[in-house]
């Protein structure tokens, strides 16, 4: 839920950051870390890209290898730039599923109606036991 937070209107990031979101697929994120065993996933870009070929070296990586790539200050610095390809920054698979800005209030409320109708249609297809 954390990608689908980002982009809403009270999200603090920057709104370039947002419609990216919007315009991005499942296949726009990708595993970094994995070699470190912290496996992260993040939105595929210039950077995350680095950082996966430098973990698919011989021998792997090791993070002094990644450390400026991957800083936390160049991470906020995409969210306050708006520069998508600054650094890297985190981005769940949901991406795909993301095709508006809501307000928060309005993400809330579609999300309960969604919940309430999926919960109804598993109850119709689950069939109580007999007490034979």
């Amino acid at each position: 839920m954390g990608t689908r937070f980002m982009c809403t209107v009270e999200s603090p990031i920057h709104q370039n950051i947002k419609e990216k979101i919007v315009a991005s697929s499942e296949a726009d994120t990708v595993h970094i870390f994995r070699t470190l065993h912290n496996t992260a996933r993040v939105f595929k870009n210039k950077v995350s890209m680095e950082v996966v070929a430098l973990e698919r070296r011989p021998g792997g990586a090791k993070f002094e290898d990644v450390r400026e790539l991957v800083s936390g200050a160049r991470g906020r610095k995409v969210y306050e730039l708006g520069d998508p390809d600054y650094g890297i920054w985190s981005a769940g698979i949901v991406i795909g599923l993301i095709n508006d800005i809501p307000t928060c209030k309005d993400l809330l409320a579609t999300l309960e109606r969604d919940v309430e109708e999926i919960v109804g249609q598993m109850n119709a297809v689950v069939v109580t036991k007999s007490k034979l």
